[in-house]
């Protein structure tokens, strides 16, 4: 596969399933939500994104460091189950986009990409990752997050993801591991 995943894909896996990648039962993604919160070097972040927020379960740990954090999916039904999840958290706000077709018209200090990446053909992953910089403070962070097995529906896998970011000049890495079955790095926007 080389396009990038369209949003009737998400649309009808939502459909059949509320929870596609059990994300709210799995002792796996508890621990990856954990890490991933946890390796934040910031108490506080002003303003947070987090591309592909899915259902919303990593969104409500996110809120906790974010004053305003905007979640993202292509998947209305997704939103929907976020929108729910996160109904009394302040400050989190979810909207329905296909980056890097469209893109919020504002600056962050915080952006996650978590489990997204590999779902952009090469030439989409170019064009959001310049989307992602272009609208990320400098000194701001961006938190990468993928599984590393390879999936058959996956356009590029975990480690070309952040292997590809991690050359990119305008990011300098802060911290990066490399677990049995996801990759988390910490990259910091450059001036």
């Amino acid at each position: 596969m080389s396009e990038t995943l369209r949003r009737d894909f998400f649309e009808d896996l939502y459909a059949r399933t509320s929870d596609p990648f059990d994300f709210e039962t799995s002792a796996y993604e508890a621990a990856k939500y954990q890490h991933t919160v946890a390796i934040l070097p910031r108490d506080r972040y002003h303003q947070g994104i987090e591309i592909g927020c899915s259902i919303g379960v990593l969104t409500s740990r996110l809120a906790e460091k974010c004053d305003q954090l905007l979640g993202i999916d292509i998947s209305e039904r997704a939103l929907d189950r976020a929108r729910a999840r996160c109904a009394e958290l302040p400050g989190v706000k979810f909207v329905r986009m296909a980056v890097p077709d469209e893109f919020p018209d504002q600056d962050f200090d915080l952006m996650v990409v978590s489990e997204v990446a590999y779902y952009w053909s090469i030439e989409d992953f170019t064009r959001a990752k310049d989307r992602i910089a272009d609208h990320h403070m400098a000194g701001g962070h961006l938190l990468l997050v993928h599984w590393l097995p390879v999936v058959d529906y996956h356009v590029q896998t975990g480690d070309v993801v952040h292997e590809t970011w991690l050359e990119d000049t305008r990011w300098r890495l802060v911290h990066g591991n490399r677990c049995e079955q996801y990759r988390i790095d910490l990259l910091e926007r450059m001036p």
